[in-house]
């Protein structure tokens, strides 16, 4: 059998006047909660994190405040903690996603080898592949999987100024390696010589 004991007369009055000011509240803030998240569960979530923080922070509540902003500002700040520690979780990739990628291969390969060996041309393969591996990684991400150079600097783990230069120099080194294959250039400067 377990007991379980309230605390002090204090405790159980302040918890009373918590239930009988913030229940007025909960539909508010719930449509609140809603418009934050766009998702009712999640909302729900939200509400019920917020009204755990207020309960417990309530003791330091002034009374003859205005206990609708209050509650709103634990809300939004339950919101923007949330938000901030959805952002910095790794995303996750289930392994069936992985062997499907691979299909056929022994081994594990990166992105930028399963990219190369479906590509057409093999002067462009060969023009790629004699990149240095961080040019080769900046422009896979930044040109070939679309990118931002900001969300290539964060995958490479590199400032965003390192990342910028480094696609515009393997953008570089692809032209002058591909320049081979540019007919434009050699048919303009036939017709001037005839």
């Amino acid at each position: 059998m377990t007991v379980t004991t309230l605390g002090p007369p204090q405790d159980r009055q302040l918890a009373c006047r918590f239930a009988e000011q913030a229940e007025p509240l909960f539909e508010v803030l719930g449509r609140g909660a809603r418009r934050l998240t766009r998702n009712a569960a999640d909302a729900e979530d939200l509400l019920q994190d917020t009204l755990l923080h207020a309960y417990a922070g309530f003791a330091s509540f002034q009374e003859g405040s205005n206990l609708k902003a209050w509650l709103f500002r634990i809300l939004y700040n339950r919101w923007v903690s949330g938000h901030r520690a959805r952002q910095r979780r790794v995303v996750e990739v289930s392994a069936d996603a992985l062997t499907d990628l691979v299909e056929g291969r022994g081994a594990m390969c990166s992105a930028e080898t399963t990219i190369l060996d479906v590509l057409p041309r093999d002067d462009v393969r060969a023009a790629m592949a004699a990149m240095p591996d961080g040019f080769r990684e900046a422009l896979f991400y930044a040109d070939i999987e679309g990118y931002t150079y900001a969300e290539t600097a964060a995958i490479l783990g590199i400032p965003m100024g390192t990342a910028m230069s480094r696609v515009a120099r393997a953008r570089k080194r692809l032209r002058i390696a591909l320049a081979h294959l540019d007919h434009s250039s050699t048919d303009t400067s036939e017709s001037a010589i005839a």
